[in-house]
């Protein structure tokens, strides 16, 4: 591969010759990873013309440079980056002053938050109890690719390469209204759904139309920690509620604009809402005049029993916002999930989104409205439950074996247990774990308070072959007793 000669220009600021300073370019391109082992320069003639100097100028400085070893010359075929060559040892830098304040430049700053947060090169553990990730194995990828190239056709070519302005693909609309929605009792119009860049979008543009600076908004304690930066960028007063063994918990509930719960799959814990609650949830609501929006997550995965009705199947006045997503059950790339609320609330994130980025691909749109319109999603979610069924089994007994204590189970199904340690920092905890190819969650991201969650850790079975989760849990307990400060048996 050649490297773009539109990358090579001699910096002003250099001192010394022009065949130094071409030196000089060609051995910082190369230190800093921008040109890598094998990749072939412009010929003499080209880069010579390209940077306004003499033929011989250029050729004298690549004959320098294949001396000192950074390029090696082929022939007739010319010059190309050493293959022994240093390797950067990081991300490229580029050398500049930068006088900004950027403290005070960025309004308003950006949250300093702990985050969940696990490697880049988290598939290459052996023990990856990670949630929320793409298991290979499982994923249908012949089909996903024939309704890619489908998407790709001339029968699609408006929809793929249209700008819809603030509409989105019928076709996918089509298959919310009249697939995904009446699975959760929810019967919607066209003109209530919006298509948005998965749940996070979804919580995201609700926030903003719902909230002003100042807006009070409920929020679980534990929760799904990006919500809390969204609202807190967003300028609004965040008032966590602490959560049971059957979610939020709705006596004493402070009185605010919005509520935002995730009821059929408490995140993190796994608590799911009874129908008692959830009435109690709208009645309160409804006396309030609050609104409140429902991230309906992983109800998908439901295989240990059905999924209690959605909250917006309940709803009978129209304050319930129900937040959808086909990241988790498809992948968590793909970055598409979906609102539903009143025409009105629509109109109003539609029009926000279109200030934004519009609408999501449109090629991306078409290709998963083909695949869920033509039965693969309902095949992979069948394969999906019947694999997590058996790695839950698999997880609960080693888990009951090894003594180890659950804080939290989905009653229908999902891809996760909650976990606790009593008397363990399971930062330190996780730490330990990693030396030993073994990755969890901990849980202390996820709290208001950190220092509340020090000994809770969330333990995924999507990600890790069922053949591994005992060995793993095996670990886990192992490295749980070795800790210091854990209670005495």
């Amino acid at each position: 591969m050649g490297i773009a000669i539109d990358t090579f220009f001699l910096n002003p600021h250099h001192e010394g010759t022009l065949q130094t300073r071409i030196q000089r370019m060609v051995a910082q391109g190369i230190l800093s990873g921008r040109f890598r082992p094998g990749e072939k320069l412009p010929s003499s003639r080209a880069l010579a013309a390209h940077l306004g100097v003499s033929r011989m100028t250029v050729t004298l400085a690549y004959t320098e440079l294949v001396a000192d070893a950074y390029l090696t010359a082929r022939g007739r075929s010319g010059y190309y980056v050493g293959d022994d060559v240093p390797q950067p040892s990081g991300h490229v830098q580029v050398a500049r002053a930068d006088s900004v304040d950027w403290d005070a430049a960025l309004r308003p700053p950006p949250p300093q938050v702990p985050r969940v947060e696990r490697p880049r090169d988290w598939r290459s553990y052996r023990y990856p109890f990670i949630y929320g990730q793409t298991d290979p194995t499982l994923f249908d990828h012949s089909n996903w690719r024939l309704c890619a190239v489908q998407a790709l056709g001339a029968r699609d070519f408006e929809a793929m390469t249209a700008d819809l302005y603030d509409r989105d693909d019928p076709k996918l609309v089509d298959f919310i209204a009249r697939q995904s929605l009446p699975r959760r009792g929810i019967l919607a119009a066209p003109d209530e759904i919006l298509v948005t860049m998965g749940a996070q979008n979804a919580l995201w543009l609700a926030a903003q139309v719902l909230l002003g600076p100042g807006g009070r908004a409920v929020i679980e304690d534990p929760s799904y920690p990006p919500l809390r930066d969204i609202l807190r960028l967003g300028g609004a007063s965040i008032l966590p509620v602490g959560v049971d063994a059957s979610g939020l918990r709705v006596d004493g509930l402070p009185k605010a604009g919005v509520v935002f719960t995730t009821p059929s799959h408490h995140c993190p814990t796994s608590a799911t809402m009874p129908l008692e609650r959830r009435r109690a949830l709208l009645a309160l609501a409804a006396e309030r005049d609050m609104l409140v929006v429902e991230d309906d997550y992983e109800f998908e995965m439901s295989f240990l029993g059905p999924p209690a009705p959605a909250l917006k199947s309940l709803d009978r006045d129209g304050r319930v916002i129900h937040v959808g997503s086909f990241s988790k059950s498809l992948f968590p790339g793909l970055r598409l999930g979906y609102l539903v609320g009143s025409k009105p609330f629509i109109a109003a994130a539609r029009a926000l989104r279109s200030t934004t980025f519009r609408h999501p691909p449109g090629h991306i749109q078409r290709t998963a409205a083909h695949f869920l319109e033509l039965g693969h999603y309902h095949a992979l979610l069948n394969r999906m439950s019947r694999a997590y069924r058996k790695r839950r089994a698999v997880m609960e007994a080693a888990i009951a074996a090894h003594g180890l204590e659950v804080a939290g189970r989905g009653s229908f199904g999902g891809s996760s247990l909650w976990m606790r340690a009593p008397g363990i920092d399971t930062h330190d905890l996780a730490a330990r774990l990693r030396a030993r190819s073994v990755l969890i969650e901990p849980g202390s991201p996820f709290f208001a308070d950190p220092a509340r969650g020090r000994d809770t850790y969330r333990l995924a079975y999507s990600s890790i072959p069922e053949d591994r989760i005992a060995d793993g849990i095996a670990l886990i307990a192992e490295e749980v007793r070795r800790m210091p400060g854990r209670p005495a048996s």
